[in-house]
């Protein structure tokens, strides 16, 4: 139930719209890089099942809200199959908004369907980078 409860309440947190900020903000090369590697990391812990690993690339924030590995890897199998165990993933579209960088990543889950997972980035005091929230939505149809 207290997974159930967490999950409810990342997934209210994080269906907010996402407003672009003001003036045309990027992010440097090497913060892009570090980005995209944190979230395939994770992706990657969670095809080998590994909670410990997958856990740590989440922001402080999310490891409060779920306080554990095993929490978070129980949200993650019900809530997210398509990052769980996914068949492709592809990177698209990084942009900066009022909740900090975005990142737009199209997954195809076992079920064969494609997903928009937007990723909430936080950068750490240390420099590094965390994933603070993942927002799912229906992909874009790219049928011609």
């Amino acid at each position: 139930m207290r997974v159930l409860l967490a999950a409810l309440a990342l997934g209210w947190a994080l269906s907010a719209p996402l407003a672009a900020r003001a003036g045309d903000e990027s992010l440097a090369p090497a913060d892009a890089s570090a980005i995209h590697q944190v979230i395939e990391n994770q992706i990657d812990a969670f095809r080998h099942d590994d909670g410990a690993t997958a856990f740590g690339f989440a922001s402080p924030s999310i490891q409060q809200k779920f306080g554990d590995p095993g929490n978070f890897m129980a949200m993650v199998k019900t809530g997210y199959p398509q990052v769980y165990r996914p068949k492709s993933v592809e990177f698209e579209e990084l942009s900066v908004e009022d909740v900090g960088p975005v990142q737009n990543v199209r997954v195809v889950g076992p079920d064969g369907v494609p997903v928009l997972m937007i990723y909430l980035m936080q950068k750490q005091p240390d420099g590094s980078w965390r994933i603070n929230g993942v927002y799912m939505t229906q992909a874009p149809d790219q049928s011609v």
